[in-house]
């Protein structure tokens, strides 16, 4: 299997373990991988409460690598800001109780269940 699809299943499999747990912690998923021209794309859009949060997701195997959380930097931040405003501007305006950008982490180890965290409100 060639890298791009391998990292394709990887991000795909860490974006449904995310879902579920953030399912679990009472979040409703309005959209996966919303896509929005040349900007980027959101991964997950969820509800919390009245809270639209805009949720980007990392998977990582575990080894040497970056952990997951460190993968959203100020420019990262910036872009999910202008995503989330555009799905706004697409979903007929803003929540009342405002937008939040979360970041869920999933590490893959060699053996054993994902190790997911859930940071909310990182940028």
């Amino acid at each position: 299997m060639n890298t791009n699809r391998a990292r394709g299943a990887l991000g795909r499999y860490g974006e449904k373990v995310a879902a579920r747990r953030l399912t679990d912690v009472g979040l409703r998923i309005l959209e996966r991988n919303w896509r929005c021209g040349r900007t980027g794309e959101i991964d997950i859009v969820a509800r919390d409460g009245e809270v639209l949060v805009v949720c980007e997701v990392k998977t990582r195997r575990a080894g040497p690598f970056e952990h997951p959380m460190a993968a959203v930097t100020p420019r990262k931040a910036e872009r999910l800001r202008a995503l989330a405003e555009q799905w706004i501007h697409a979903h007929g305006g803003a929540p009342p109780g405002g937008v939040r950008i979360d970041l869920v982490g999933v590490l893959l180890p060699r053996r054993g269940a994902p190790v997911v965290e859930h940071v909310r409100g990182v940028a």
